[in-house]
């Protein structure tokens, strides 16, 4: 079985170093990861729920998908990657911002990352990896912005600090037509 590394980066996401990925998560070491928000035509985003096996936030609602880029790829790449092999869709993907965030679980574990959050667009079906995803929806930027106000509780560490951010984003892109 091979063992799954983490980039590690300082906070100008600048390579240090590679460490085992639950070592990574146990010691809260920054290391690189990217997370993908995809929107279908009607302008919804699509949601999935974390599997409930997951090593933490197992059953929360969050981002189209989230990784982590391997030694020698970009996060462009693990990214495409990541989104065929968790929801079966292929679309081309754009960056639009990065952030580092800390979240502590429950559990002992953390994730300390340097995250580069991408956007695509597909109205494909998704074809859902049921070890990674219990589940998927696709909803309005309105209800998710409501909705997560109301019950955080129900998204991801991460999920609850980049969609202000890509709501933000999406607003300046997609201007209201009268």
């Amino acid at each position: 079985m091979n063992m799954e590394e983490v980039i590690l980066v300082d906070e100008k996401d600048n390579v240090v170093g590679y460490m085992e990925k639950m070592e990574a998560h146990e010691k809260a070491v920054l290391h690189r990861a990217f997370s993908v928000f995809i929107f279908n035509s009607r302008g919804e985003m699509l949601l999935q729920q974390r599997a409930l096996k997951k090593y933490h936030s197992g059953g929360l609602w969050t981002n189209a998908c989230c990784s982590h880029p391997r030694k020698d790829e970009t996060t462009l790449r693990g990214a495409e990657r990541r989104l065929k092999e968790e929801m079966g869709i292929v679309t081309p993907l754009k960056k639009i911002f990065d952030f580092i965030y800390k979240a502590e679980f429950d559990n002992g574990l953390s994730e300390y990352e340097f995250d580069h959050v991408y956007v695509g667009y597909s109205d494909e079906r998704p074809d859902i990896n049921l070890k990674e995803v219990a589940n998927y929806t696709y909803r309005s930027m309105d209800f998710i912005d409501q909705f997560l106000n109301e019950h955080p509780d129900f998204y991801t560490a991460w999920f609850l600090l980049a969609f202000p951010k890509v709501l933000e984003w999406y607003h300046k892109s997609h201007p209201v037509k009268f």
